[in-house]
């Protein structure tokens, strides 16, 4: 109730002072229809928390007869671990459409390979399923180059959301000390410009390479009135451009709890306004904070159609993660456009299902259509996906592909092969899409027998899939679950306190993990 009454006024206080409308509205609902289909669901939570998350249904199994081929883009965003860790940390299980399980896979490091010929390598592995019985996993890994020389010179625009919503610690001060964190790492070829929104925007600091100039800066801001974010946008979009460099990195940095109320505030025109800046050369990062009113839904589908990545910054360590270590991934794009293409043989493969990336599935013809937008790969990132399929028990075939013409089986069907994975990016910069290809054998490895990457991957889709309480998740439970990660976390410090989030979810489930229960006997 203490908490009610300061937000009132608060929000009194600002309008009084033409700060616009409330800093927070009271009991709000938000149940609205978001670009991607669907509608936008709230947290369920009493009288002010108002996240909304976008609401997204596991992807079918699919019988190889209907439908060989499986086309989806490659995602990048990190957002969704680090927020369900927020929830768990808080003593509360996420909501379940807070929960997409390939930002949980892709959140951590994976040792694929270097790309030799490119800047993009495929690897795959396949393995038993731990969820069914019987049943194979399909993993694909996709590595950018990784970094080598230096690094571009930095075009960048820190466009800071300074409303009243972003007051919390676990906000500004957050944003502040960030990015200070990356200003540090600042050099004399490097520009950065600082744009901040409320009731109106503004440019707070002209692009300079001076890092005290930046940190000063940003050590001045402080939070007040209400969020137009339209008009932030608009604004670091037109500095980024003034100072665009062919040659650089050009980015806007997006920092927000993404609770837009003034001015442009339905997702549909944000996405929009967003997607008409995407043809101008730069870049966008996403970066949520805070609790209580994060606006999930929006600031996903803005670096989705942005060409951008999503982050949920937590801690002063997740954005030392996002900002520092990864600094290279985040913002030295090495491939556009990148989007993957398995056709699975009908006489290996019954039928598969693609664990995660619903909002990111494509239509076949999409593949070879440059013009489709898809998800952008950074210098030394890495991309997982799973799928899950039944070993075929009898030949079938349709449309003329690699395995079938029509429905007869071509001679490679003959092959072995349980599939063929290809990929299609654009450099940089470029119109026209490069295409690779890697056949896909199964070499009827048991679980012991593959990779630590393999295991971890699988575990991370098994807690995903728990905290989504998903039909799909089979015979998998915590304990089970928290073995296999356990077994494939080999001194990384980041998998290995997923088992610290895997105990606290089974405790807030009813139930607790054999690693839990030993401890507490």
């Amino acid at each position: 109730m203490k908490r009610a009454i300061s937000l009132f006024l608060l929000s009194s206080l600002a309008a009084s002072c033409g700060g616009g409308s409330a800093l927070m509205e009271l009991g709000r609902e938000p149940v609205a229809a978001g670009p991607l289909g669907g509608e936008m669901v709230a947290q369920d939570d009493p009288a002010f928390n108002t996240e909304s998350y976008q609401h997204r249904q596991d992807n079918p199994e699919i019988a190889v007869a209907d439908s060989p081929v499986s086309t989806f883009s490659i995602d990048v965003d990190t957002a969704s671990y680090a927020n369900l860790r927020r929830f768990l940390e808080d003593g509360a299980l996420p909501p379940a459409d807070a929960v997409r399980i390939e930002e949980m896979i892709n959140y951590f490091d994976y040792r694929y390979p270097d790309p030799t010929d490119g800047p993009v390598g495929v690897v795959t592995e396949v393995g038993p399923s731990p969820f069914h019985d019987g049943r194979r996993l399909v993993h694909i890994g996709i590595q950018g180059r990784r970094p080598r020389g230096e690094r571009p010179p930095l075009n960048l625009v820190f466009l800071i959301d300074t409303s009243g919503s972003m007051s919390d610690a676990n906000k500004l001060p957050l944003v502040v000390e960030g990015l200070s964190l990356l200003a540090a790492r600042l050099r004399s070829q490097d520009r950065v410009g600082i744009v901040v929104y409320a009731g109106s925007a503004g440019v707070v600091l002209e692009p300079t390479a001076d890092k005290e100039k930046v940190r000063a800066a940003l050590g001045r801001l402080q939070s007040g009135g209400s969020t137009n974010g339209g008009q932030g946008i608009e604004a670091a979009y037109a500095l980024a451009a003034v100072n665009l460099d062919p040659h650089g990195i050009n980015r806007v940095v997006l920092c927000s709890d993404g609770d837009f109320n003034v001015g442009v505030t339905d997702q549909g025109s944000l996405v929009r306004l967003i997607e008409s800046k995407r043809e101008t050369g730069i870049y966008l990062t996403v970066l949520g904070f805070g609790t209580g009113n994060l606006k999930d839904s929006t600031m996903e589908a803005l670096a989705q159609y942005g060409n951008g990545n999503y982050g949920y910054v937590d801690s002063k360590a997740e954005a030392n993660k996002v900002l520092v270590d990864e600094m290279d991934g985040t913002m030295v794009t090495v491939a556009n456009d990148v989007k993957v293409q398995i056709e699975f043989n009908p006489t290996a493969v019954e039928s598969y299902r693609l664990i995660g990336y619903e909002n990111r599935l494509l239509a076949d013809r999409d593949f070879e259509d440059d013009h489709k937008d898809a998800g952008e790969l950074g210098a030394g990132h890495s991309v997982t996906a799973i799928y899950e399929v039944v070993p075929a028990t009898a030949a079938a075939g349709q449309r003329g592909l690699k395995y079938q013409s029509g429905r007869a089986l071509t001679q490679a069907s003959k092959s072995g092969e349980l599939a063929t994975v290809r990929l299609r990016y654009k450099l940089p910069g470029a119109q026209a899409g490069k295409e690779l290809a890697l056949a896909v054998a199964d070499r009827d490895l048991a679980l012991a027998g593959t990779s630590d990457d393999f295991r971890f991957a699988a575990a991370a889709a098994a807690f995903g899939m728990l905290l989504r309480k998903s039909e799909a998740k089979g015979s998998v439970t915590w304990s089970s679950a928290r073995a296999l990660a356990a077994g494939a976390a080999a001194g990384d410090r980041r998998r290995s306190d997923m088992l610290r989030l895997i105990d606290l979810a089974a405790g807030l489930a009813g139930e607790t993990t054999s690693a839990a229960a030993a401890v507490a006997r």
